[in-house]
């Protein structure tokens, strides 16, 4: 039978929310950790900037919150917020004691860490390493993963679908015994090319986002929206999925596939420039180059679609040299690479799909709908990033919200899964696909779409028009995975084009427009919209 022994707690997903919560719990469970391809391929080792906390005196928490409301639009949950950033300062201390190298203020691993500043921020307050934050984050925690007996580590392993009591009573034609629950996940291993068994008393999404869904994307390949998708069909509820961050700089640059330059480039002094070299973020916020990403993405998208120009410009030359390859050392060497010296130049950028500020419901132990599931990282809605997600929270939301549902697993014991309890994946039903291209040409469209139609810059009538084409999508995807064996590519179509159709009614159903998302048919803030936000609900859980 391809089934794997049962574990304690199933982890889906490699990066920084998966990898921190298998840490906290090794000591007391058996974990297993999942990923679809290699164990560094998701979005963490991408980040650049930093993980922000409040860790100097002339900080405060207060601030950290206020800021992060402000980024948020009003639409963040208080209480999450001052939760999360309560516990910042913990997380980076428990980074430092597994040995990860921090930039510092000195030579001596006893130095204070050096701060950075970015926008939406009013204090130096993001731990760094570099301008490779995520790439050392995700080295230590993976160096430690590796080395813990009770963590075992699955590569070239993507989950198909979770699995309930609900679906195993379908599938086998018993009643259903007690309430639903998930037991696991039916998990397709690439290199045997077949379908296998994850049982466990806990199941854990740690998947990512979903910023794959549009046609350009800062993130990796995998960022498919896999976890949310999943989750949705068990029966378990999102939020606020309307809500997709775009990074406002992206290089322009069609060798680099939409490489990263980090928000600190900004933060330390970086300036946008027209392509006659004309600055214009001061036309937009106050805060000029320093505003929440929001709000620098759509002047950026309104400057390029004025002028009928493919990019804009971002330019911090005029700082020395010596800084500009000492703060950023990764960015000025990838940049040369394509032929860009940010020390002499600027640098054409564009915004692209980054972040997604929406997820799977869950609440602050890491809790879903479905009793047994858990979900952290970007893969949920906590309420700590509203309307905007403010600079550097991302990797903290991953740490803090690993470390609680960790916490909450560890005291809370489980029921055993039994093994005959969960039949095999059928695939009696299906044959292999002579028709790939219909898997590769779906994709293409919708991520076509979902940026011409569902971008920066939304209408009714756009919403409608994708509308319209994602259900002709699900339906035609829906068709092709009822009669073809699973593939990695046909399982990621399946759950993106899903998550389309969650991004896009969750946009219809918000009548104004508000931090990331702005519809030209309500251009105001609707005051009386104030921290509520979108929640959808499944109706029919398979």
């Amino acid at each position: 039978m391809p089934s794997n022994p049962p574990h304690d707690v199933l982890i889906l997903g490699s990066g920084a929310a998966g990898l921190t919560l298998a840490l906290q719990l090794a000591a007391d469970a058996r974990v297993a950790v999942l990923a679809k391809n290699r164990f560094d391929d998701g979005s963490t080792p991408w980040a650049q900037g930093g993980i922000a906390a409040v860790l100097d005196d002339s900080d405060s928490v207060a601030d950290h919150v206020a800021d992060t409301t402000d980024a948020g639009a009003d639409l963040c949950d208080p209480g999450a917020v001052a939760w999360v950033a309560e516990r910042g300062p913990r997380a980076i201390h428990w980074l430092e004691r597994l040995g990860m190298d921090f930039t510092r203020v000195g030579e001596t691993d006893a130095a204070p860490l050096h701060l950075t500043r970015e926008g939406g921020h009013q204090a130096r307050r993001v731990a760094h390493a570099a301008d490779a934050t995520g790439r050392a984050l995700e080295d230590t925690l993976l160096e430690q993963a590796r080395r813990h007996p009770n963590i075992e580590l699955f590569d070239q392993h993507i989950a198909v679908e979770l699995i309930t009591r609900r679906r195993v009573a379908r599938m086998t034609g018993h009643a259903e015994a007690g309430e639903d629950r998930c037991l696991g996940a039916y998990v397709l291993d690439r290199r045997a090319r077949r379908v296998r068994v994850f049982r466990a008393r806990r199941t854990v999404l740690a998947t990512g986002g979903a910023a794959k869904v549009y046609l350009y994307t800062s993130n990796p390949d995998t960022a498919t929206g896999d976890g949310i998708a999943m989750a949705w069909r068990a029966g378990c509820r999102v939020g606020n999925m309307e809500f997709i961050q775009f990074h406002p700089t992206c290089l322009f640059e069609p060798r680099a596939k939409s490489f990263l330059v980090s928000e600190a480039v900004r933060g330390e002094g970086g300036r946008l420039l027209l392509p006659d070299g004309t600055p214009f973020m001061h036309r937009f916020d106050e805060r000029g180059e320093l505003a929440p990403r929001d709000i620098v993405a759509r002047a950026i998208d309104h400057e390029i679609k004025r002028l009928g120009v493919d990019c804009v410009f971002l330019d911090i030359s005029h700082k020395p040299a010596d800084f500009i390859r000492s703060h950023f050392p990764n960015i000025h060497q990838r940049c040369l690479e394509f032929g860009y010296d940010m020390t002499r130049e600027p640098l054409p950028v564009v915004p692209a799909a980054h972040y997604t500020c929406g997820g799977v419901v869950v609440d602050r132990h890491g809790r879903t709908d479905l009793p047994g599931l858990y979900a952290v990282g970007e893969a949920t809605y906590t309420g700590l990033h509203g309307a905007n997600r403010l600079a550097s929270n991302s990797l903290l939301e991953c740490l803090v919200f690993g470390e609680a549902a960790a916490a909450h697993i560890r005291v809370n014991p489980a029921p055993a899964v039994e093994a005959m309890a969960i039949p095999d994946w059928d695939e009696s039903q299906v044959t292999d696909s002579d028709e790939e291209v219909v898997v590769s040409h779906n994709w293409h469209e919708l991520r076509q779409f979902m940026w011409d139609y569902v971008g920066i810059v939304r209408s009714v009538k756009r919403l409608e028009r994708a509308k319209r084409r994602v259900d002709m999508l699900l339906q035609e995807i829906q068709d092709y995975y009822s009669h073809f064996r699973v593939t990695n590519n046909l399982i990621e179509l399946r759950n993106l084009a899903l998550v389309a159709d969650l991004i896009i009614r969750s946009a219809m159903a918000r009548h104004e427009s508000r931090g990331l998302h702005y519809v030209i048919d309500y251009p105001e803030r609707d005051p009386e919209l104030d921290h509520r936000p979108t929640i959808l609900a499944p109706t029919d859980p398979a």
